[in-house]
């Protein structure tokens, strides 16, 4: 039999040195060894395989089973819920930039009189939107 440390020592050991090890994560990122934009880009067909192959032998449906409603409420209170606003905050410059054509696009939107309450002739608005945001996001996505 190996000779290993119990589980309850490993585990303390890797929460106690992982939760020092916030400068070494900022140094790793400020200063990688590789350009990520590069790195993710060239393993684009592989991260395609992987995910299809993932698919193809059920191992999504089988980790979200396997984890189950109770973890994913659990650890979505426990740490979203300190996350999310400073993760809000910190975004907030990504997203008016992201979200910008869209509410240029909508803005030009040029709408079809309002009709009455319930009227099937309101929905030709909707689409006037809708066409607007496909639109936009066409054009995003040729200019990458």
């Amino acid at each position: 039999m190996a000779a290993i440390i119990g589980l309850d020592r490993a585990t303390e050991r890797f929460v106690r040195r992982a939760g020092q090890a916030g400068p070494d994560y900022e140094a790793g990122v400020r200063n990688p060894r590789k350009n990520w934009a590069d790195a993710a880009t060239a393993a684009e067909s592989t991260y395609r395989d992987a995910v299809t192959a993932a698919a193809q032998q059920g191992r999504f449906g089988r980790g979200v089973r396997r984890a189950g409603q109770a973890k994913w409420q659990r650890r979505a209170v426990e740490l979203g819920t300190a996350r999310f606003p400073s993760g809000v905050a910190a975004a907030a410059d990504d997203w008016t930039k992201g979200f910008a054509p869209f509410h240029q696009a909508i803005s030009a939107a040029v709408l079809p009189p309002r009709r009455p309450t319930r009227d099937p002739a309101n929905r030709q608005r909707i689409n006037a939107i809708l066409d607007a945001v496909t639109n936009a996001a066409n054009q995003r996505d040729k200019t990458g």
